[in-house]
């Protein structure tokens, strides 16, 4: 069976993928940057990679032909708290045009239950799509999930933002909506059961787990897994405003996401059957056992794909290949090298530097660098990492964006993407003599970006050769 797999560096595409060549699937990924898809060179090798990006005119000239099955995993939500709806209509018209012209026989959607007489944008948008989608050539079935609960799905990393940080919540009255979340593996067995079912064909079905809970009750079931104290307060005077702010600053989650979520979480994700579930005999696993699950990955390193690596959780959406040559007029530079011995090992802390082990040296320091981006409306800290030890180019480190990581060339080179008058880059390498060279450049916007580097000068002298020493030699201490 022939596949194209639109969205497959996205949270739920990653995840898929493996398991449509794992049943034998003829693979093809849809991707707008082919250096985005980070999987495994055993993967690569068993897929073919195309570059298209649907909100662009559509040129069918190279596209693949004669697919049997498609996967529509677009979604526009983060980007924009305005047109993110017309950017889903535009995609998914010009994805008919796409797929009528590799004459596919059948489109899945991942979609949103939306059940509700009064939608927000965002499920509205999800409906519409649907709508676009059944005028095209090809069969469609599309698949209304709720609440989807996974380690790194933005819920599940949003609930425990919130637990493990407030066990003492004061919270906007949304949180007494009704829910049925799914745990992301049922998500997927219920994605990888449909392709060519003529019984799906033209008709929408809701896939949820059993349990029909608040949001309240989700924060205190996960509470509960966790063995922590939770108290909730629910106010009724806290505006959509106020309510989106509360989510930012306390989670990881984007602005532009926060707003969007406490527009949805207003309206009962409610599932309407248990038909496709019936067909495909499937049993959906419970609330508290997608926890668990979710659990047992992170625990040991096996989170596939995080919303946080997606390039829609930072400030800079457009292609960042432009960033990866570090420009050299007009900047200031902070180069230091020293020598080292063991390179594996300096290898292994650069790879590991970040998320929950810091960065060597002056980590409260980061902190409230992280805290005064949060409060200018950048990401801060909280996006942490996705693995402890591996890196992708594309993955978020904190506030960083990952450009090149490169273990044969000894070289990672990371983008700031918190709020800054100018650009940044932080680069580590190794070369052929044993040097590890630590690079920050910095391109100034104008004369607030130089005062800003001269505000830092004295961090950086402190931070910058700790940091250097205790990547060469060990002896993290998080000061």
């Amino acid at each position: 069976m022939r596949v194209l797999l639109t969205g497959a560096n996205g949270y739920i595409g990653m995840r898929l993928l493996p398991l449509l060549i794992d049943n034998g699937f003829d693979v093809i990924c849809c991707v707008r940057n082919k250096n985005r898809l980070n999987v495994s060179a055993e993967i690569r090798k068993q897929i073919e990679i195309i570059e298209v990006d649907f909100l662009n005119d559509v040129d069918v000239t190279n596209f693949p032909k004669n697919i049997d099955v498609t996967y529509y995993l677009i979604h526009s939500m983060t980007s924009s708290t305005e047109d993110f709806d017309q950017k889903e209509a535009l995609s998914a018209s010009n994805f008919n045009t796409y797929m009528k012209a590799a004459n596919t026989k059948h489109v899945i959607y991942l979609s949103g239950i939306v059940n509700d007489n009064k939608l927000s944008k965002h499920l509205k948008s999800r409906k519409n799509v649907e709508k676009i989608l059944y005028q095209g050539q090809a069969a469609v079935t599309v698949l209304r999930a709720g609440i989807i609960v996974g380690s790194g799905s933005s819920s599940f990393e949003i609930i425990r933002d919130l637990c493990e940080k407030l066990p003492f919540m004061i919270t906007p009255k949304w949180l007494n909506t009704k829910t049925q979340p799914i745990g992301i593996r049922d998500v997927l067995r219920f994605l990888i059961n449909v392709p060519l079912k003529k019984s799906t064909y033209n008709q929408s079905f809701d896939i949820a787990g059993p349990n029909v809970i608040t949001y309240k009750e989700m924060l205190y079931l996960y509470a509960k897994h966790r063995n922590i104290p939770l108290y909730i307060i629910t106010l009724p005077v806290m505006t959509p405003k106020l309510s989106s702010y509360w989510l930012y600053f306390v989670t990881s989650t984007s602005y532009k996401l926060a707003i969007n979520l406490v527009d949805s979480m207003k309206v009962p994700v409610v599932a309407r059957d248990k038909k496709l579930q019936k067909m495909l005999g499937l049993q959906p696993m419970t609330y508290p056992k997608a926890l668990q699950l979710a659990f047992i990955s992170i625990k040991q390193n096996q989170v596939v794909s995080s919303w946080k690596d997606s390039m829609i959780s930072g400030r800079f959406k457009k292609d960042l290949q432009k960033y990866i040559s570090v420009p050299t007029n007009g900047c200031l530079l902070d180069h230091k090298k020293i020598k080292i011995k063991a390179q594996d090992e300096v290898l292994k802390r650069i790879w590991s530097i970040g998320g929950q082990t810091g960065w060597y040296y002056g980590d409260w320091m980061w902190k409230i660098r992280g805290h005064i981006d949060k409060a200018f409306g950048g990401v801060g800290l909280r996006r942490g990492r996705t693995h402890v030890n591996k890196i992708n180019s594309g993955d978020v480190i904190d506030f960083w964006r990952v450009l090149v990581a490169d273990k044969n060339q000894k070289r990672l080179l990371l983008f700031a993407e918190m709020r800054l008058p100018g650009e940044a880059w932080l680069e580590f390498s190794i070369d052929n003599n044993n040097y590890l060279h630590q690079t920050a450049t910095f391109r100034p916007k104008g004369l607030a970006g130089r005062l800003y580097w001269l505000s830092m000068l004295p961090f950086h002298y402190f931070i910058f050769n700790k940091m250097l020493r205790r990547i060469a030699f060990g002896h993290h201490k998080s000061q």
